[in-house]
């Protein structure tokens, strides 16, 4: 008897699993309705991404800000800086006086990658004052595998996306370093900050004339309060 009633628990656990699972599944295919050419991982990724931040900033995780208090103005200029975009064109900064950037590195297999939903939001509602610019890098966990027209093909696909992307490049602190990330996390260059990207997803605002203004963490969403302050003040 004891056996049995061993294995009809098992039983029972088991059956409580499946459901899980098979509830779990339909969640992610409900979530990922509308998603083209993403692989398992991705849809998984993109179905939890609001539990994922949830539990990063239940723990304090990726939530750190920065901010230029003293309004330092920066040694050298990003405007003398220009982005090499994956459709093969340049896009000088300069060109964007008189406008903030909200500039992230981004990554296409991240736990934020749904963030790219939330950036186009931004580029939409503040098209006016604000220029997104999204650099695609291979920095972290490897968690940016694509070319650079997989890369595009993937967030316009799935994100609508239509603000800038760089040419897929390197965000760390290196040789490879892209001009602009040496920029944003080098006091010496932008005169205040020397925070480097954590993680995927890292943001940096520059205002209207080419201040450094502001440092987000990854888990802080594009949509959050304060990223949204940022772009008003």
């Amino acid at each position: 008897m004891a056996i049995k009633r061993k294995y009809h628990k098992l039983n029972r656990v088991i059956l409580i699993v499946v459901l899980l699972l098979i509830t779990f599944w339909t969640y992610v295919v409900i979530v990922n309705r509308n998603s083209k050419n993403m692989t398992p991982r991705q849809k998984v990724l993109k179905a939890i991404y609001p539990l994922f931040t949830g539990f990063s900033k239940l723990f304090g995780k990726g939530v750190k800000t920065l901010r230029n208090e003293k309004s330092i103005q920066p040694p050298q200029s990003i405007y003398a800086l220009s982005v090499e975009t994956n459709d093969g064109n340049r896009l000088r900064l300069d060109s964007l006086k008189g406008k903030k950037m909200l500039l992230v590195n981004t990554a296409s297999d991240c736990g934020y990658t749904a963030q790219y939903d939330d950036l186009q939001k931004l580029h939409e509602q503040y098209k006016d004052k604000l220029v997104v610019i999204g650099f695609p890098a291979n920095d972290f966990k490897e968690q940016e595998k694509g070319t650079d027209e997989e890369i595009a093909q993937f967030c316009k696909l799935n994100f609508g996306v239509t603000f800038p992307l760089a040419k897929k490049t390197v965000v760390k602190k290196g040789q490879q370093q892209n001009a602009i990330f040496q920029w944003l996390s080098d006091s010496s260059k932008n005169g205040w900050c020397n925070k480097k990207p954590p993680w995927n997803f890292s943001k940096y605002i520059v205002n209207e004339k080419g201040v450094l203004t502001n440092y987000f963490d990854p888990a802080i969403s594009p949509l959050s309060e304060e990223i949204r302050k940022a772009i008003n003040d």
